[in-house]
């Protein structure tokens, strides 16, 4: 039990948040792409209205609400309106497909399942398989069935009182096995990183974040959004990231965050100049690693250094590079407030010295409660109560982290996590594959691109339209390979592990502009 809940002291996210909102509630917290625009008094609103909707539709205290739906500010009330209601608010990438769907409405057993109105009908055959109570739809436009019941709603809710340990959040992430984790993160999780952002980059209500992000994943839902809110800030709520659009928004903007595809794609846009970024304070990446030769670009192109930050779905933020000082390229710079990180020996768990690579651990109130019904996994990931990320780095003199390589073959692409072994399974399943081995490379654009080295069946066989036609229905988009190669065998050692390392050398260039 935290020490807050032995004193007492009960503190839903949502009135922690609602303590930087402005005195004025007339002031703008979004600008919608549309023309719209969202006050805080609207916010209060209607979230109160999706959170009556969701007591009346039977959503409990604790209950899981998942929701697949496209970006929209509707999705964004109706995640504020299941922290006002006690509930536990379950994001899920939109690309995933019916095939993966099943699996997370089996294993979280949602109250209420939401998706778009598109998918409506099969949502329904889905819930009905996996005994959810519940389907209702939200489109992007602000209609369908839950935004109508919302437009009907008592706009005043008095916010369910929860305990910094009670879970606010389920967040899915890829399982080194194929088998999806559920990462359980409690108010005060959240509650404590977005108090130790807004603190560390100086975000204040005259702060507007270009936000194009989605919000399906930490860095869009909690990191953009919650310090956003803590802040009393506003946000230009892009459905999506498109360059064009984001370089024309930029002159209403003071801060941006984006993944390293983002800047990619904004220095390729000629009108992205010095001139044009000379009012920003601030320009932040994540949920990939962002390559020396980027960062030094903008530098030179813009005037600005982008502020590199580390952090996963189970911690939300770790470490962030510093907002006065230097932000060093390759770095991910030092822990958060609150938060301790060492660097261990993979296998023993010792902690090393300085300036030797090992993995990192953490600990601190921002770490995760577990993951949802796997005990066992749960116990595995901890080690002498330090969360154990997978991640290699070493800590240099000044004590800035640098992230070297992952020690569990994760591919980010695009800033979204793939496991090889979730896209293997899929791939090995296909009649013309024998076997398979999938690694991800450097790629200009994504960071990472999802390349799979097959072993055919029948000699001669190369046609990669089929294999890639073979598991487009099985697997989202992003964790579908982007080049497919045929090779006789696969590289193994004398225990029979293919060899990936050797596979990444190969293969290095695939991408290679």
């Amino acid at each position: 039990m935290a020490l807050r809940e032995m004193m007492g002291i009960m503190s839903n996210l949502y009135t922690t948040l609602t303590s930087g909102f402005p005195a004025d509630r007339a002031r703008p917290f979004a600008r919608l792409d549309d023309g719209g625009l969202v006050t805080y008094a609207d916010l209060e609103a209607r979230s109160a209205a999706y959170a009556n909707v969701l007591r009346d539709l039977g959503v409990g205290i604790g209950d899981r609400v998942a929701v697949q739906v496209e970006k929209c500010i509707d999705a964004v009330m109706l995640y504020l309106g299941c922290l006002r209601a006690g509930a536990v608010f379950l994001p899920l990438n939109t690309a995933y497909t019916a095939g993966e769907l099943d699996y997370f409405m089996a294993d979280a057993v949602p109250a209420l399942f939401v998706c778009t109105t598109a998918r409506r009908a099969a949502a329904d055959e889905l819930a009905a398989a996996a005994g959810v109570p519940r389907v209702e739809d939200l489109d992007g436009a602000g209609g369908g069935s839950l935004a109508a019941l919302a437009q009907a709603a008592p706009t005043a809710f008095a916010t369910v009182d929860r305990a910094d340990d009670d879970l606010a959040a389920i967040l899915y992430t890829s399982g080194t096995t194929g088998r999806s984790k559920g990462a359980m993160m409690s108010h005060d999780n959240l509650a404590s990183n977005a108090r130790a952002l807004v603190s560390l980059w100086r975000f204040t209500a005259e702060d507007v974040l270009l936000h194009a992000l989605p919000i399906y994943h930490t860095h869009g839902l909690f990191v953009a959004l919650n310090v956003t809110l803590l802040a009393g800030a506003s946000v230009l709520f892009h459905n999506r990231f498109d360059a064009a659009e984001v370089l024309a928004a930029l002159p209403a903007a003071t801060t941006m965050m984006g993944v390293p595809t983002f800047y990619i794609r904004l220095l390729g846009e000629p009108g992205f100049t010095r001139e044009a970024c000379a009012h920003m304070r601030l320009f932040v990446s994540g949920s990939a690693p962002l390559s020396a030769e980027i960062h030094r670009e903008f530098s030179e192109r813009t005037g600005h250094a982008i502020l590199e930050r580390y952090g996963m779905t189970e911690t939300g933020m770790i470490t962030s590079n510093p907002y006065e000082g230097d932000r060093v390229p390759g770095t991910v710079g030092f822990p958060l407030s609150g938060v301790s990180v060492r660097i261990a020996d993979p296998e023993t768990g010792a902690a090393l010295p300085q300036g030797e690579v090992g993995v990192i651990e953490v600990t601190g109130p921002n770490v995760f409660k577990g993951y949802w019904n796997m005990p066992e996994k749960t116990a595995e990931e901890f080690r002498g109560g330090w969360f154990v990320t997978g991640d290699l780095a070493r800590i240099d003199e000044r004590g800035y982290v640098a992230i070297v390589g992952r020690s569990k073959d994760l591919i980010i692409s695009g800033g979204l996590n793939i496991y090889p072994a979730e896209v293997e399974a899929v791939l090995d399943e296909l009649p013309c594959v024998h076997e398979s081995a999938v690694i991800g490379v450097a790629h200009p654009d994504l960071g990472e691109g999802v390349v799979a080295v097959v072993v055919p069946r029948e000699a001669g066989f190369a046609d990669a339209e089929i294999v890639l036609g073979g598991v487009a229905g099985a697997l989202a988009r992003f964790k579908q390979p982007r080049r497919v190669v045929f090779v006789d065998a696969l590289p193994k050692n004398a225990m029979g592990k293919v060899q990936k390392t050797a596979l990444r050398e190969t293969y290095a260039d695939s991408f290679a502009r």
